[in-house]
């Protein structure tokens, strides 16, 4: 049976898929470092060592469930710039608020180059506690995230 979460949406959108779990904060330039640097287009590898949860797995067209994402203010460019090569996520979903430089980059590319990523924020800890990598993931437009 399904456990729903019901969160703030920022940019909304349906989608299914499986979840991509990161329980610490995700790291947008370091994970995507092989990608900006060295022009890879067919996958997004995580390159962030420091994310034993992620390290080396493919995070091309996932619903990246996270607490927020860190990392150097260039974050905002990673997530447009994994878009324009074609590797970026479907969805970001927060157990807490959008950082702003992930807001920045995700609504910056939704209204500039028409690039939407489904964005809901807010989901609580206890999200976190429930999703796990593989997990069935079911999104609606009103915020609501189905987990299983």
């Amino acid at each position: 049976m399904a456990t729903k979460f019901k969160g703030r949406v920022l940019i909304p959108g349906n989608l299914e898929g499986k979840a991509l779990v990161s329980k610490q904060p995700f790291n947008l330039t370091g994970s995507y470092f092989e990608n900006m640097w060295a022009g890879n287009t067919t996958n997004a590898p995580c390159t962030d060592a420091n994310n034993k949860e992620l390290f080396k797995k493919d995070m091309k067209g996932a619903i990246m469930c996270t607490p927020q994402t860190v990392g150097s203010t260039y974050g905002a460019g990673a997530i447009m710039g994994m878009n324009e090569i074609g590797v970026g996520m479907k969805a970001y979903l927060f157990s807490s608020h959008v950082d702003s430089v992930s807001a920045c980059g995700l609504i910056i590319d939704n209204i500039w180059n028409e690039r939407p990523i489904i964005t809901i924020d807010l989901l609580g800890d206890k999200f976190m506690d429930t999703v796990k990598t593989g997990d069935p993931i079911k999104i609606m437009e009103d915020g609501t995230v189905e987990v299983g």
